[in-house]
């Protein structure tokens, strides 16, 4: 492997990974790759972990098919299944028990989205 060629797909080694993300009442885990609300598992499969952890990356921001089949399947063409569907909705009947399936949201012109609080953006000190 071309080493060029790795430093342009892998963040500096300076860059952390967070372990924990919280998308509204649910905490994602990256190191069980699993979501929990309060102290309760969702059992997530892998797909439907990575699913909700790229969706948390930019809550609020609708996601098209094919970008979730990029970046989530890392499949960069179209599909004739409905892969993407299937999963969100085994997303959504998951967050179900806990009265949150709305927050997997789909958009109007098309795509998924969490509709989620922003969360509060973090301002370095002034020296």
């Amino acid at each position: 492997m071309n080493s060029n060629a790795a430093s342009n797909e892998f963040p500096d080694s300076d860059t952390l990974i967070p372990r924990f993300r919280e998308a509204g009442d649910i905490t994602l885990d990256l190191f069980h790759r699993d979501g929990r609300v309060a102290d309760r598992w969702l059992a997530l499969h892998p797909r439907e972990f990575e699913l909700l952890w790229r969706l948390s990356e930019q809550p609020g921001v609708a996601m098209s098919r094919r970008e979730l089949l990029a970046d989530v399947w890392r499949i960069d063409f179209e599909t004739e299944t409905n892969s993407v569907a299937v999963h969100v909705a085994r997303v959504r009947g998951k967050l179900e028990q806990f009265g949150l399936a709305g927050m997997l949201a789909t958009h109007p012109d098309g795509g998924y989205y969490l509709d989620v609080p922003q969360p509060p953006i973090m301002f370095a000190p002034v020296e």
